[in-house]
C-alpha cells in the first residue's frame, strides 16, 4: 500500500514518505513551518498593538486612590473641578483626535472629539493639551492636583496610578482597556 500511496503522491510537495529521504522535501516543509510562525506572530503583534490599555495617573503626593467611572467623567467634564482636600484639579489629556483619547472619550466621557475640543475651548487652563505620554507625566508628576491619563505601558514611578471602579489597568473587567 504504501509503494502505491508513494507513487500516487510522490509528486506532492507536501507529502513526507517515510521510506524516502527527506531532502527537497525537509526544505519545503520547513519554509511552510517559518510561514506559518511568522503569519502568527504578526497576527498576535497587531492584535497586541491594538488593545490599548490607559492608565489614569495623579501626582504622588494625591490621597485619592480609586474613582468611579461616573467621578472620572465629572472631572474630565469639568463638572468636578477641585480634589476631596481642595486643591483645584488641572487634567492634562492628548489630542481628542488620537486613538488614547478616542478611548477615554468612548467609555468615560460618551462624546465625539469634536464636542471634546469643544469642552477644551469652553475651559482654557483647566484642560492642557500634551502631545506625548512623557509631557502628560511631567506636567501630572510637577503639577500639584493634576490628572491626566497616559498609554500603561509610559508609566513611571514619577506618578501614581488610580484605580477605575476599584481596578487598575492589568486586572480583568478594567473599563479603559480596549481597541
Amino acid at each position: 500500500m504504501s509503494v502505491i500511496r508513494n507513487a500516487l503522491w510522490s509528486h506532492y510537495v507536501g507529502y513526507v514518505s517515510p521510506l524516502l529521504p527527506l531532502g527537497k522535501n525537509k526544505r519545503v516543509m520547513n519554509i511552510r513551518r517559518l510561514w506559518v510562525v511568522a503569519c502568527l506572530c504578526a497576527m498576535m503583534l497587531s492584535c497586541l498593538a491594538q488593545a490599548k490599555q490607559i492608565a489614569v495617573v495623579v501626582d504622588n503626593g494625591n490621597d485619592t486612590s480609586n474613582l468611579s467611572a461616573g467621578e472620572l467623567a465629572k472631572i474630565f467634564n469639568i463638572r468636578t473641578q477641585s480634589w476631596p482636600d481642595g486643591k483645584p484639579i488641572t487634567v492634562v489629556l492628548h489630542d481628542p483626535f488620537s486613538s488614547d483619547m478616542q478611548l477615554v472619550l468612548r467609555k468615560i466621557l460618551n462624546i465625539t472629539p469634536e464636542q471634546a475640543r469643544a469642552l477644551i475651548h469652553n475651559h482654557p487652563g483647566a484642560i492642557v493639551i500634551a502631545d506625548t505620554d512623557d509631557a502628560v507625566i511631567h506636567f501630572v508628576s510637577t503639577t500639584r492636583g493634576a490628572i491626566g491619563v497616559i498609554d500603561l505601558y509610559s508609566l513611571t514611578k514619577d506618578v501614581k496610578v488610580l484605580k477605575v471602579d476599584g481596578k487598575l489597568p492589568v486586572e480583568p473587567g478594567y473599563l479603559l482597556k480596549g481597541n
